[in-house]
């Protein structure tokens, strides 16, 4: 992945002829789809370049930061503005460029519940080949456009993936759930997130829906539906963990909602207070000056102040029931999905303590290829399967109590590496920094390993000597044959030279 060279950020404002609420309505009617299940397909090998993490969420962080910056300068030019004309304020702002990362932030008028988004695109020349990755840069543009913590922003991160890969290209849920700008700004062939990553690159418009500010500034209760949450509980372990957390994320929304909705109602007594006085003082006024004119008109305008003040007050007063009510919603939520929780958390525990032996599958299409399963020892049943498919089936051993083998790809940004497998997820824990060639076996003796390494642009090969964290110790000076083969007997190693000839090395240094 190459670090982006962003277009200077461009800010559209459109004031709208309706009154706009700065709330979203969400609608909670879930359209009843029969849709396939959501298993993203990653490029799950070793890479011939690898980002750090922090390189990663900075794809989405420095886009975040510019949204947050140009909602700034709306936020100064709303605070200048009547309730009303906040209410009728829309606008979009636009940070990145089309062939790289880019969002388009968009809020417009109501449009009865439909509701505001982000939408976070990939471009043609994206690099992003995991969903791990993904959810990095879209935590990184959380983090900074709406100052969520890391692990809010990750957790929101996982959810807005799946919600996108769940209504992937569903034009009708999109248009029945958001307003009309939002959805001039889609396509519908690259709404939502593809469940496969070379899919991604140029054909991915995520949509990032739009709450009410602070820690709801991302509308959780569109992004965690049912038919998100029922691909969640298809997890190994019933996805409880991300359950757990979203719940408790709702439930701190509902505090503060409950929170702001207390401070503007006493923000509210206080201008009803001042109202009724200021009332009372034009009505005193008006009997001292009947006869005058000029007083009268001047008390007229005052009165016609206190009048716009007091239908800003009701809007307010408006605002602060809605608040309230979304605070109720919230709580509701988090109840009714502690409960569904609870009864899937022991069948969670059941089946994580239920053990299991690690095998490999091979793959049907490419026999040399494969994964690791883990299995029932009394069943047989598949327990756990690991994402990473491109194993060379006939090189997997074990050492020191670590499973090794070699896999991958020279495919895109693929490499063929030495790679150990965790045991628990049976996902990739470590990956060696040398290229090892396509179709070479792996050689054990003690603690060292053996594998044929390759130089990619002139496919010349060596012999190299590995400890079992996957660090090379020592190479061969002569090349080595293709399909050379390693056996050590009597404190020497015999292999085969490029020409096919017998070669005698040493087994620690690999000289002559």
């Amino acid at each position: 992945m190459k670090m982006p060279k962003f277009k200077p950020l461009s800010v559209i404002i459109i004031l709208a002829v309706t009154a706009f609420s700065g709330y979203a309505q969400v609608n909670q009617n879930e359209l009843e789809q029969d849709l396939p299940p959501v298993i993203f397909i990653n490029f799950e090998g070793p890479h011939a370049r690898i980002d750090t993490r922090e390189q990663i969420r900075q794809l989405g962080a420095v886009l975040g930061q510019q949204v947050f910056s140009a909602g700034n300068v709306m936020e100064a030019t709303l605070a200048e503005m009547t309730l009303e004309n906040r209410r009728a304020f829309s606008y979009e702002i636009k940070a990145g460029g089309s062939n790289r990362y880019f969002v388009i932030h968009s809020v417009s008028g109501p449009e009865g519940s439909k509701i505001d988004s982000d939408i976070f695109g990939l471009g043609v020349d994206t690099g992003v080949d995991h969903i791990r990755n993904l959810r990095r840069i879209i935590q990184g543009y959380l983090q900074t456009a709406y100052t969520y913590n890391e692990n809010d922003a990750w957790l929101l991160a996982e959810y807005i993936t799946i919600y996108n890969a769940v209504y992937r290209g569903n034009w009708d849920y999109f248009s029945d759930r958001y307003k009309t700008p939002v959805m001039q700004n889609l396509v519908r062939e690259k709404a939502g997130l593809s469940i496969r990553y070379d899919e991604w690159p140029g054909q991915t418009l995520i949509l990032i829906p739009l709450g009410h500010g602070g820690l709801s500034s991302i509308d959780t209760s569109t992004i965690s539906d049912s038919r998100v949450l029922e691909e969640l509980r298809k997890e190994d372990d019933r996805g409880v963990e991300q359950r757990r957390d979203m719940v408790d994320l709702k439930e701190r929304e509902a505090a503060q909602a409950e929170q702001r909705a207390q401070t503007e109602r006493e923000a509210i007594r206080e201008e009803e207070r001042r109202n009724t006085q200021e009332r009372q003082e034009i009505a005193q006024e008006r009997e001292q000056s009947p006869d005058d004119p000029q007083k009268q008109e001047e008390l007229d305008k005052r009165e016609q102040a206190v009048e716009e003040r007091e239908k800003e007050t009701e809007q307010r007063r408006e605002e602060a029931q809605k608040l309230e009510e979304f605070a109720e919603k919230k709580t509701e939520e988090a109840q009714q999905e502690r409960q569904e929780i609870a009864k899937d958390q022991q069948a969670a525990i059941d089946e994580e303590t239920s053990g299991g032996v690690i095998g490999i599958m091979i793959d049907k299409a490419n026999p040399n290829m494969g994964r690791f399963m883990r299995y029932s020892p009394t069943s047989g049943r598949e327990l756990k399967r690991s994402p990473l498919d491109t194993v060379h089936v006939r090189t997997v051993t074990s050492i020191s109590g670590k499973i090794l083998a070699i896999a991958g790809e020279n495919k895109g940004n693929g490499a063929v590496r030495l790679i150990e497998i965790n045991q628990n997820n049976l996902e990739m824990a470590k990956q060696g920094d040398d290229d090892i060639l396509t179709g070479s076996l792996l050689w054990v003796n003690g603690n060292d390993l053996y594998a044929i390494t390759t130089n990619l642009e002139d496919k010349t090969c060596y012999l190299g000597r590995f400890n079992t964290d996957l660090v090379l110790q020592a190479k061969s000076e002569a090349k080595v044959h293709a399909n050379a083969t390693v056996l050590i007997h009597q404190g020497k190693l015999l292999t085969q030279n490029e020409d096919g000839s017998v070669l005698i090395l040493d087994p620690v240094k690999l000289t002559p």
